[in-house]
This record gives C-alpha cells, sequence and structure tokens, in this order.
C-alpha cells in the first residue's frame, strides 16, 4: 500500500479538528502543536481539504476552520482523495506501463489491492473513529500533554522613574 504522510496527515488533522469540533473554531497552530505537524504543511493540506468542501475557515478572532459536514458524513478515502492522494499498490504510473510499456504479471492484483484498500477506508468515517474509545483517549492525553507545556515567559514592560 503506498499511502504517504500526506494522506496520513491529512487524516490525523481531519481527526483532531473532529473531535474538537464542539469548541468552535480552530487553528491550524493548534492542530500543528498537538499532532507535531508543520504549520505550513497543514496550510497546504488545508487549501486543498477546503477546496473539496470538507472543511471551511472562519475569518477574524477566534476563526480557525471547522468541519463543512458532519463527521459521520465524512469518509477517510473522502480525505485522502481530497489532497490528491492515491491509494495505489501498483508500481506502475498507469495501466500497461508496467515494464517496458507493457502490464507486469502482478499488475491486476495490486490494482485489486489497492480497489480493496480504497473500499475499506470508503467504509470509515471521522465519526465512527471518534466513537472508538482507545482514540478518545489519545486525545486526552495530547490535549493534557499542550496543557502542561510551559509557556514562553512575558516579562511586564518595564517603566522608568
Amino acid at each position: 500500500m503506498r499511502l504517504t504522510t500526506k494522506g496520513r496527515y491529512a487524516v490525523t488533522a481531519m481527526l483532531d479538528l473532529a473531535i474538537r469540533q464542539p469548541e468552535g473554531p480552530l487553528s491550524l497552530a493548534d492542530i500543528s502543536k498537538r499532532q507535531e505537524i508543520s504549520l505550513s504543511y497543514l496550510e497546504q493540506l488545508f487549501a486543498k481539504l477546503r477546496r473539496q468542501n470538507l472543511v471551511k475557515s472562519v475569518r477574524g478572532p477566534g476563526g480557525g476552520y471547522l468541519l463543512n459536514k458532519d463527521a459521520d458524513d465524512i469518509a477517510v478515502s473522502a480525505i485522502i482523495d481530497a489532497v490528491n492522494e492515491s491509494i495505489d499498490a501498483t508500481r506502475c504510473q498507469r495501466a500497461g506501463d508496467c515494464t517496458h510499456g507493457e502490464t507486469c504479471l502482478t499488475h491486476h492484483l495490486w490494482c485489486d489491492l489497492s480497489d480493496a484498500i480504497h473500499d475499506f477506508l470508503s467504509g470509515i468515517t471521522l465519526g465512527e473513529l471518534l466513537r472508538r474509545r482507545e482514540v478518545q483517549a489519545i486525545a486526552q492525553r495530547q490535549t493534557q500533554r499542550a496543557d502542561e507545556e510551559p509557556q514562553p515567559l512575558t516579562l511586564p514592560h518595564a517603566t522608568g522613574h
């Protein structure tokens, strides 16, 4: 299975967003901190997710991102598809171009596997993942860790006498 970090990070960020949806719009900086994903990388992913209407942005103070659909209506495969991440178990760029312009012996086997993986991920929604106990436990641990991190020290402005 060829699922790169782009697809994995997009699913992780969307699940983080879904978990915290009741809190209102979520900044990408918060997701970045909690999930340890580069902010600039998240910005690229969320631009693609927004174009596919999976998320919406809220501007202004307290702004950020929200799911644009109910979590039960967002399949994991839709997230991967939105960031142009193909689930391709073959090493072929296109049918009939496996080896020297011809289909290799196992091409159809790997195509069937790719289809099965896509079908599997099409049957799993963010809502289903949200309801999993282990996902809730991990989310709680991440929130506690983020809350316990020391905040930068800010010094009061000096006043002249």
